[in-house]
């Protein structure tokens, strides 16, 4: 499977359903997180962790792609998550804008680097994602 296709591949995953989510990560992957809250390293064992959080708080964890561009083995996705909480099981909201830089290494993600902000409804925002 090319790079592209990789993280194509782990962002059309709904990670509230999927627990094979991390068989995407390399055992030795990183992904390096600036978000609203500030700076987080993960290892696999902390992305596993984000990932089992997930399942267990969501009925739903979507992503919806407005760019995916390749360079080598490097990606770059632009995109913007959505949720429902297992609360509100029926209301899909979004949560947060993301732009997320993965190098991919024996067809697994391998290192990231990732930069959100939380979902904002400014008209000129939601019409640029």
């Amino acid at each position: 499977m090319s790079a592209r296709a990789v993280v194509k591949a782990f962002y059309n995953l709904d990670l509230a359903k999927s627990e094979d989510a991390i068989n995407m990560f390399d055992k030795d992957c990183q992904l390096h997180w600036n978000s609203s809250k500030g700076y987080i390293a993960l290892d696999h064992d902390g992305i596993k962790a984000k990932l089992q959080d997930i399942r267990q708080s969501f009925v739903t964890f979507t992503y919806k792609l407005s760019h995916l561009l390749k360079e080598n083995d490097t990606i770059t996705a632009r995109y913007t998550a959505y949720a429902a909480t297992i609360e509100r099981p029926d209301e899909i909201e979004p949560i947060a804008h993301f732009i997320s830089i993965w190098e991919v290494k024996n067809g697994l993600l391998y290192k990231g680097y990732e930069i959100s902000q939380l979902f904002d409804e400014n008209p000129q925002s939601l019409s640029s994602f």
